[in-house]
């Protein structure tokens, strides 16, 4: 349970060229500077544009209602005619090719062992070292190696990537590019390969813990010997255990075991992390040293009973997220990851999955160390009737196998990773061959990882409960069937259910439709193209948060769910999918695309953070034109009642009840006016005492900006982010839910502008200019530190409200 660090990392950038240096036994450069790429397919006189690694070269745009325009019936939503899916894929140019070269100085190569290891490139890519292609890796989410000893010479090397995206290959945006890091290891010829160490933690009690490090030797001859000596360090960098002992090399692995007495545990509230730091001599000479981070934790599921974490029952908290990362694109960037976390862990969420593709190694790394347990998913399809013609299921049957085996070595020593998905909603769940899929899938993971168990997101329940197909997984997943748990409870073996993907609820920040109804799969559209943040609104296979929570808490065999989806994401407008251009952005985020809750976040807040309060007020109150009319209002509270005043006159008390799965979890006003003035709650607990209050105004006219960033430093590193929240506020402070005017961004100082979004799920201005439109009363800038310590200056600037500026320190 532990993620391998490339350790020791050691870069010098010269013009263009990246050099690696061998003062150590083991190097890795990380390889972001010296890249260059070009759009099509390079000739004598491209011009190639310099760029830093990770890039996603179709970001920038333009928007446009042809690219990728899939023309297509998606017969798992019950369509049986084709029709215009625009927006399928977020309406941006990632279909063509494209290439990156750059050129790397090895001192030397005698004795050595160099590897190029991609964190993920989109798609396709034929990596070529001095004109010779050395390998072929088509799936864009996965990370791979490459053996490049044989092909580098001292000096200067040249190294290219081309790759290409394919039209109607993706139901969503995938980005397009080297969008996630590269890294150069250099090593001795005896070393320890990428992904070369197996930890396992066979027992686990609070008093001692058992610890099984598996590890991989390349470059010993037959009958050689090498000496392996361990350390395992404490979360304090201390020594607590260690072995030595002596290997003879026949092609197998090394092992060996420890034993670490009064173990810190790894949980979502203490994400407690070891390094085993591992050194392999040949001939009383250190020729490599590797360190592999993990965690001491146990997981059992327990048939009837649930999911226990160390011994404590635990129901998953989970959100699904898509890879981008909103006005950022693909391009993965830690910072941001981390920004996501945070907000999500927040809300109480304990679990992310990684859906529907392997995630970037940044991702896995934070929830090792901030507390987040993941489902980690390949794909989205298999060979059956692929969903995407050009997709997955095209190569499935040649490369599932190792795309697995890459996912499960790359990841399996991580403490957050509790759970594999193979994969979701395939159409081979009612196909013919389905099980046999299946079953190769789940044993290949079995075998790389017999720790943990395998699931899959099915959605054509009477298929799966019919032909084996549920059966046959270790843990049963169903996506949008809450009606059906307690029969396929009943039918299947296994006695436990996971709410792989639930809810589907659809929302935009800020905006509110008029009259409410409540009901099975209320799928409604709008001529704004948006939809209501009552949280009403779902898909037509789809529902409202309240039926999961019920099942949630009604139900001892059901583990938990992972809604859909924490973010936005680029791509899947529903329920403005069909002819609905220019909706180009999901809906289904309880986060919008800039990073800004919606209300439904204080929901799942209300429900799931059980460290902090919730007491939030819905809809806003700057009704113009509405004076008179029913406006219901909502109160999210963790609270079980509350009272509601509108200008002073008590509204009545409400308490949550069963009545309703509405009225369970939340406080529902249906039928009071809109009047201007303000709206207060007061909340209660279980006694009647008052333990709390909130309230919200209406605004006046727009005075001047509110800005909020989410970070008080960045790190002078040339990656680290921070997001600015802007919003226009009356004379006496009272923000002004409804401004949309158009605002302007400058950054300078120790950073950069960087991006900008403001989760309108149907505007098309940039993300890369500094200016954007507040959506809602908001938008997002974000900026980027520089390399050099400073203080970074941030000014908001617009017509008819006086600016505003805050400064960010860069250390």
């Amino acid at each position: 349970m532990n993620k391998h660090y490339f350790p020791r990392i050691a870069m010098m950038v010269m013009t263009g060229v990246i050099a690696v240096g061998l003062n150590a036994e083991r190097h890795t450069t990380t390889l972001n500077e010296g890249w260059q790429f070009t759009k099509g397919v390079p000739s004598a006189d491209t011009q190639w544009q310099n760029v830093r690694i990770p890039h996603d070269w179709a970001i920038y745009g333009p928007f446009d209602r042809n690219n990728d325009l899939q023309v297509v019936a998606v017969e798992q939503n019950g369509e049986t005619e084709k029709t215009e899916k625009t927006g399928r894929t977020g309406g941006l140019p990632f279909i063509g090719k494209g290439s990156y070269r750059t050129v790397i100085d090895v001192p030397d190569t005698t004795g050595r062992a160099l590897t190029l290891v991609f964190d993920g490139a989109m798609s396709n890519a034929h990596v070529k070292v001095n004109g010779k292609e050395l390998a072929y890796w088509p799936y864009g989410y996965n990370s791979f190696y490459v053996d490049i000893t044989d092909a580098v010479h001292p000096g200067k090397n040249d190294v290219e990537v081309d790759l290409e995206n394919f039209e109607r290959a993706s139901r969503w945006y995938p980005g397009a590019g080297l969008y996630r890091n590269v890294h150069l290891v250099n090593t001795d010829k005896v070393h320890i390969p990428v992904w070369g160490t197996y930890v396992t933690t066979p027992k686990v009690t609070k008093d001692y813990a058992s610890v099984r490090l598996e590890v991989k030797i390349a470059g010993l001859n037959d009958g050689q010997k090498a000496m392996v000596a361990t350390e395992i360090l404490s979360p304090a960098g201390d020594v607590v255990a260690k072995n030595s002992s002596e290997f003879v090399y026949h092609g197998q692995k090394d092992f060996q075991n420890f034993l670490v007495n009064r173990p810190e545990l790894w949980s979502p509230k203490l994400p407690k992390l070891y390094t085993a730091r591992t050194t392999v001599s040949v001939d009383g000479k250190v020729v490599d040293s590797y360190d592999t981070r993990f965690g001491i934790r146990s997981i059992e599921y327990v048939p009837e009973k649930g999911f226990f974490l160390n011994g404590e029952l635990t129901k998953f908290r989970g959100v699904c997220n898509h890879h981008d990362l909103g006005p950022l694109g693909a391009a993965v960037n830690r910072s941001a990851l981390r920004h996501q976390i945070e907000l999500l862990k927040d809300m109480g969420v304990n679990a992310i999955r990684t859906s529907h593709n392997m995630p970037a190694p940044e991702l896995v790394e934070l929830c090792d160390e901030m507390g987040v347990m993941l489902m980690i998913e390949p794909f989205d399809d298999w060979s059956f009737r692929p969903k995407s013609p050009n997709g997955y299921g095209s190569y499935f049957n040649e490369w599932a196998e190792r795309d697995i085996t890459n996912m499960v070595e790359h990841y399996r020593n991580s403490p957050s990773v509790v759970m594999w998905s193979i994969g979701n909603e395939v159409p081979s769940q009612w196909g013919p061959g389905g099980v046999k899929e299946l079953a190769m899938l789940q044993d290949l993971v079995h075998k790389l990882d017999p720790t943990r168990p395998v699931t899959c997101g099915m959605d054509q329940i009477r298929a799966v409960l019919d032909n084996g197909f549920a059966a046959a997984l270790d843990i049963p997943g169903f996506n949008y069937k809450p009606q059906f748990y307690e029969e396929a409870y009943e039918k299947l073996p296994q006695k436990l259910i996971l709410g792989s993907e639930t809810a589907s609820t659809v929302s935009s920040r800020g905006v509110y439709h008029f009259p409410i109804e409540f009901k099975e799969h209320n799928h409604v559209t709008h001529p704004d193209h948006q939809s209501s943040s009552y949280d009403n609104e779902s898909c037509i296979w789809s529902n409202t948060p309240d039926i999961d929570f019920a099942m949630d808490d009604d139900k001892d065999y059901v583990i938990g769910q992972f809604v859909w989806t924490g973010f936005d994401y680029l791509g899947e407008p529903s329920p403005y999918d069909t002819d609905a251009w220019p909706n180009h952005s999901s809906v289904f985020g309880i986060i919008d695309l800039a990073s800004l809750p919606k209300d439904r976040y204080y929901l799942y807040r209300s429900k799931w953070n059980e460290e902090s309060p919730t007491l939030h007020i819905l809809p806003h109150w700057n009704w113009k034109g509405r004076e008179g009319k029913v406006t219901p209002i909502f109160v999210y509270t963790s609270y079980p009642k509350a009272e509601l005043f509108i200008n002073g006159k008590s509204q009545g008390v409400r308490e949550k009840n069963d009545s309703t799965y509405q009225n369970r979890y939340r406080l529902m006003w249906n039928e009071t006016v809109y009047e201007p003035g303000e709206v207060k709650v007061v909340a209660y607990d279980d006694n009647g005492n008052a333990v709390a209050e909130e309230s919200i105004k209406t605004a006046g006219k727009p005075h001047h900006f509110v800005v909020t960033p989410n970070r008080e430093s960045l790190k002078a590193d040339g990656d680290d982010l921070v997001y600015f929240t802007v919003q226009v506020a009356d004379k006496n402070g009272n923000i002004v839910p409804t401004d949309d005017r158009l605002v302007k961004f400058k950054v300078d100082g120790a950073g950069a502008f960087e991006a900008t979004a403001n989760g309108d799920p149907t505007c098309l201005l940039p993300f890369q200019n500094p200016e954007m439109k507040l959506f809602s009363g908001a938008a997002t800038a974000i900026a980027r530190s520089g390399k050099t310590p400073g203080t970074l200056r941030f000014r908001v600037t617009a017509k008819g409200v006086a600016p505003a500026e805050v400064e960010i320190p860069v250390r």
